[in-house]
């Protein structure tokens, strides 16, 4: 998507549950636009990866515990650069709102930790009917966020929602929250499905 919305302050979803992120826990907030995320989970005492590939944005975003990625993920070949910043299992918080680009979605998933927290938000089909974005590559299909969840056995849902808001404007939009279950954790959930 090319812009961002210009708002200072962090989404109501981010702040619902951006204290589920581990104490002290990496947090990478995905193109970050202006750095309202970057700075909440900051100022939670989480080191912060901002990374977006606006400059001005990023200049915008920097800050006290936040180091800034200026990084193309739109990039055909990005995978590859060195500087590549989702790492399996780098991560114990992920924030993305406002931004789908459906090749990363492995990725990003793969870069949560164990006992991390993904927290995303972003537009979803029917909201081209109220404005912008319009284009279906940026809209996510009905579900969509929460099927690609349960597709991995390692990912817990924590909560999901799929529908209209007002706030911060009219939109249709989808949010997610999602847990990586712990090896520990999973060897339980085995060891009860087995009984």
């Amino acid at each position: 998507m090319n812009g961002h919305l210009t708002q200072d302050q962090p989404s109501r979803w981010v702040s619902r549950f951006a204290g589920l992120v581990p104490e002290g826990a990496l947090v990478l907030d995905l193109a970050c636009g202006s750095g309202r995320h970057a700075r909440l989970m900051a100022a939670l005492g989480h080191p912060v990866l901002a990374v977006d590939r606006d400059p001005a944005a990023l200049a915008a975003a920097a800050g006290d515990r936040i180091l800034t990625l200026a990084f193309d993920l739109e990039a055909e070949g990005c995978e590859s650069l060195s500087d590549w910043p989702l790492l399996p299992h780098r991560f114990g918080g992920i924030v993305v709102t406002n931004y789908l680009h459906r090749p990363l979605m492995p990725g990003l998933l793969a870069s949560l930790a164990p006992s991390g927290i993904l927290i995303y938000e972003t537009f979803a089909e029917g909201n081209g009917l109220i404005g912008k974005p319009a284009n279906p590559a940026f809209l996510l299909a009905p579900g969509e966020m929460l099927q690609l969840a349960c597709a991995d056995p390692e990912l817990h849902v924590l909560a999901f929602e799929d529908g209209y808001v007002e706030y911060p404007k009219p939109a249709m939009v989808q949010r997610i929250c999602v847990l990586r279950r712990t090896e520990q954790w999973s060897a339980q959930g085995r060891a009860l499905r087995a009984d």
